[in-house]
């Protein structure tokens, strides 16, 4: 199964999850660029779970929209555990979803440097009333490749929130 059926099928499955437990989703994207609410809304039906998505591509984005705060981002960079953290409890706070999701990272092919090279990623997950999870990766390939796979490791995280 290539990448694009594995997302297919893995939002496929998303989908049915949150719709038979009645739960909503937000997200938040910095790297992704609207990929992940792209694929989940390409579902019909989709407006019954997906609540809303916020693109904070910039740190004043991610700060006016999501609450991350400034000091956040000075002492940890866009691209930390640290800032997912506060853009996935930003997108929680700011929506009235239950679950969230949330991504930030270096596609490349400029940006990175020797502490974060090209492909490092972070991510979080939290289900409302829960403390945020948090990982970070470093994922090879392209900018289009490292963004595809980014898009799968959080579907991935939203089929196991679900039923926590």
């Amino acid at each position: 199964m290539g990448e694009n059926d594995a997302i297919k099928a893995l939002t496929a499955r998303c989908a049915k999850q949150l719709s038979e437990m009645g739960l909503r989703l937000v997200v938040a994207e910095s790297c992704t660029g609207g990929w992940l609410a792209k694929v989940l809304t390409d579902l019909p039906g989709s407006s019954a779970w997906f609540d809303r998505g916020y693109v904070t591509y910039s740190n004043e984005a991610k700060q006016s929209m999501l609450g991350v705060r400034s000091d956040t981002l000075m002492a940890h960079g866009a691209v930390s555990e640290e800032t997912v953290a506060e853009m996935v409890q930003g997108a929680l706070t700011e929506s009235g979803a239950d679950l969230a999701l949330a991504v930030s990272g270096i596609a490349g092919p400029g940006g990175g440097s020797d502490k974060k090279p090209v492909g490092t990623v972070c991510f979080a997950w939290q289900k409302r009333g829960s403390r945020p999870q948090v990982a970070s990766e470093h994922i090879t390939g392209n900018r289009e490749s490292i963004r595809r796979q980014s898009v799968r490791y959080l579907l991935e995280r939203l089929s196991e929130m679900v039923y926590e």
